[in-house]
């Protein structure tokens, strides 16, 4: 392996998932060998039915330290938090 190649992030889904779920990560020299060398990796027991690999220098993160200034107007809205409905009874599962 090269150490000169670039780093790639690999999603995979699952055959009963709807979404993609991060798996790891890996060196290659393009895409088309992320993908293989993913498959070879990431999926051994053909538990996958999709294979995503994005470049680790194209994904743009939040700082987890900015995490309170981040999510603070989130806060205010407590209409969006299911404790402020009242619920029948009879639902008591929820």
């Amino acid at each position: 392996m090269n150490k000169n190649w670039p780093l790639w992030e690999v999603f995979i889904r699952s055959k009963a998932g709807l979404n993609h779920k991060h798996v790891g990560s890996l060196h290659a020299a393009d895409a088309e060998m992320a993908i293989q060398n993913a498959r070879d990796v990431y999926t051994r027991r053909n538990e996958g039915v999709s294979i995503w690999v994005v470049e680790s220098k194209h994904i743009t993160a939040s700082d987890p330290e900015d995490a309170d200034q981040m999510y603070e107007p989130a806060k205010d809205k407590v209409y969006r938090h299911p404790t402020f409905y009242n619920l029948p009874d009879e639902l008591k599962h929820m």
